[in-house]
């Protein structure tokens, strides 16, 4: 598959998202519960849908007859939109609108970094919808605890006074655009200082060598969810994107028994 291939779902703004969708493959998956739910990766902050964990997920579930939705957020990868106009809140509402036009029936929910929160603010809008979440380097709340709370002085008065303000990145070939609204707009989502009223089952994977996103954050996290089926993994010696070729075979098998659990 090309980038080429991407479909598009328009949005009543005139904005659209970009994305590939996996149907179910009930030839492949003969003999499973037909309530086993479909499976929708989320992206990080300024990453695409054709990255090494979104696009090793789309083959493994293309091999086990599992439908299977990966996006864009707008202002992303081929979605339309600027990422300088991009908010928590707007990215969260894709998600939303994603799941309600591009799925069916229950749908797992894997976040990985800025993802992880985006799965979080969907669950809580679409409880009926979501049947369980896998995190990845989890993120919630990082514009403000990871972000605005480390940012150097100079950084906040930028941010502040000229509304923008260049992060530079180990991830990213340029630095990251940080707008005031990002973080002003940001404040609006927090979730970890507050239970957090999700009831399914949730799969946390976290990398203890992660620079970018502390270890510490997924046991916040796994601290204030409501649901009493939460388990982390911590991988010794496991970085940010955990997309080795020995974490893309745990994040799998990881999905694929929570799909079993959740569909009996």
């Amino acid at each position: 598959m090309t980038d080429t291939d991407a479909q598009r779902l328009p949005r009543p703004d005139g904005s659209s998202l970009a994305y590939y969708r996996v149907p179910a493959d009930k030839t492949i998956s003969k003999g499973r519960h037909e309530k086993e739910p479909g499976v929708v990766f989320l992206g990080g902050f300024m990453s695409d849908m054709t990255g090494t964990k979104a696009t090793a997920l789309e083959a493994a579930m293309r091999q086990s007859g599992r439908a299977y939705l990966r996006f864009d957020y707008g202002g992303h990868g081929q979605s339309s939109g600027k990422f300088e106009d991009g908010t928590i809140g707007s990215w969260a509402q894709d998600a939303i609108f994603a799941l309600d036009n591009l799925t069916e029936g229950p749908q797992v929910l894997v976040g990985s970094s800025m993802g992880g929160w985006i799965m979080l603010l969907a669950a809580l809008a679409r409880p009926d919808r979501v049947a369980g979440l896998v995190g990845i380097a989890s993120a919630p709340d990082f514009t403000e605890k990871l972000m605005w709370a480390n940012f150097p002085p100079e950084a906040r008065r930028a941010i502040l006074e000229e509304g923008l303000y260049y992060e530079p990145s180990d991830y990213d070939d340029g630095p990251y655009p940080i707008t005031r609204e990002l973080i002003e707009e940001g404040r609006k989502h927090l979730l970890l200082d507050a239970p957090i009223s999700i009831e399914v089952p949730v799969r946390l994977l976290h990398g203890v060598e992660d620079d970018a996103v502390p270890w510490e954050i997924s046991c916040q996290l796994m601290a204030r969810l409501d649901s009493k089926d939460v388990t982390l993994t911590l991988v010794k010696g496991g970085d940010h994107r955990l997309s080795s070729e020995a974490d893309l075979a745990r994040l799998v098998e990881t999905i694929e028994t929570l799909c079993a659990e959740v569909g009996g």
